[in-house]
């Protein structure tokens, strides 16, 4: 691993590199597995009980697929779950005893809403799976609809933080992007809990930096809100950010700016492993470009820096991502951001995975 010295600027960027260019990436390197079932993008993954599962799928003219599949590694083969009740996209993920939290996302415009551009509709539904039984439970819905908000467990609680809504007072249920400008919406720094013994949520101290888009991990009791995108919950109108903010649940108290990210990313794929929290993949855009990144960088809390590791195979966004054993596995995605080719997927399959260091 090649480790930024000092933050992002490019000379201390190019001591380090100097300085450790001959154990750069020495033994890490990736290799393939047996690829997605069903290419596609903006899903999420998480694992359990040493198995990885991959939720959610969007096909063109964003509809939802509510996908979920187990991927056992043992045997290198994946196997389709039960869809997922209410098949939505943007999606949070936390694994609590055992089970997997499933918080908010988007879904295409219900009922009422018919007539309509198609478009993205905030919800507040949560779910449990069980993977042990295959089998969903509703849980009490979140206080605020919102979508592409990250989640984390914290001494056996969930925390649902960030994402995308309507603006307070808006008319508008859903975020429309085809009528030359998205709907009314924002980024969101709403920070709430679920206590699973009340079975009840509630607020807590809203996040610095409102985005959507965002990475997360829990390292030493501490929950670690990464990059993400700040504005839109679209590329085409958002910016990504290169903030990492450190959130201690047990005082509810928001800390000082981290050290911030190399490459500044949103919707990409993210694990957490021995201290260190993996970001891969995502997605940028300025006046000259739009597109996905091949970037794997992970930070280390307890020493407040950043490392560079080798980078994917295949550049991608939209991805899942998690770790199982000493291993980061990303899967699926897609290769371009804001496709220049209308109605075309450009979708990949691979199931990338790059071994991770034991020690720190």
């Amino acid at each position: 691993m090649l480790r930024i010295c000092g933050g992002r600027y490019l000379f201390f960027a190019l001591l380090c590199m100097s300085a450790l260019l001959a154990g750069t990436a020495q033994a890490q390197k990736w290799s393939t597995l047996a690829p997605f079932p069903v290419p596609s993008e903006e899903l999420y993954g998480i694992s359990v009980g040493g198995k990885l599962y991959v939720f959610g799928g969007q096909e063109l003219g964003w509809k939802s697929l509510g996908m979920v599949y187990e991927y056992d590694p043992a045997g290198d083969r994946w196997n389709r779950k039960k869809d997922m009740p209410l098949p939505a996209h943007h999606t949070a993920l936390a694994e609590l005893d055992g089970k997997i939290i499933v918080a908010g996302g988007f879904i295409a415009p219900r009922a009422e809403n018919k007539g309509n551009p198609p478009g993205w509709e905030p919800i507040d539904n949560v779910w449990e799976y069980d993977p042990r039984s295959d089998a969903w439970s509703a849980l009490a819905p979140l206080p605020s609809k919102r979508g592409s908000a990250v989640a984390a467990v914290v001494a056996g609680k969930v925390y649902v933080i960030g994402g995308a809504a309507n603006h307070p007072g808006s008319n508008e249920s859903f975020i429309d992007r085809t009528r030359g400008r998205p709907s009314l919406h924002r980024a969101v720094a709403s920070n709430e809990v679920y206590d699973p013994v009340t079975k009840a949520w509630a607020g807590r101290n809203p996040m610095p930096t409102a985005r959507n888009h965002a990475a997360i991990g829990v390292v030493n009791g501490k929950i670690y809100v990464i990059g993400g995108r700040v504005g839109s919950v679209f590329m085409s109108t958002g910016s990504n950010t290169d903030i990492v903010e450190e959130y201690d649940a047990a005082a509810d108290q928001w800390g000082g700016l981290r050290a911030p990210m190399p490459t500044p990313r949103s919707g990409g794929a993210w694990g957490v492993h021995n201290g260190r929290i993996y970001f891969a993949g995502g997605e940028g855009r300025s006046y000259q470009f739009s597109a996905a990144f091949k970037a794997v960088e992970a930070y280390d809390a307890a020493a407040n820096s950043w490392s560079i590791l080798p980078p994917m195979q295949v550049q991608r966004h939209g991805l899942a991502g998690a770790v199982i054993g000493n291993y980061l596995h990303l899967v699926s995605g897609v290769v371009q951001s804001q496709s220049p080719l209308p109605g075309t997927s450009l979708a990949t399959g691979i199931h990338e995975v790059l071994e991770l260091p034991n020690g720190r």
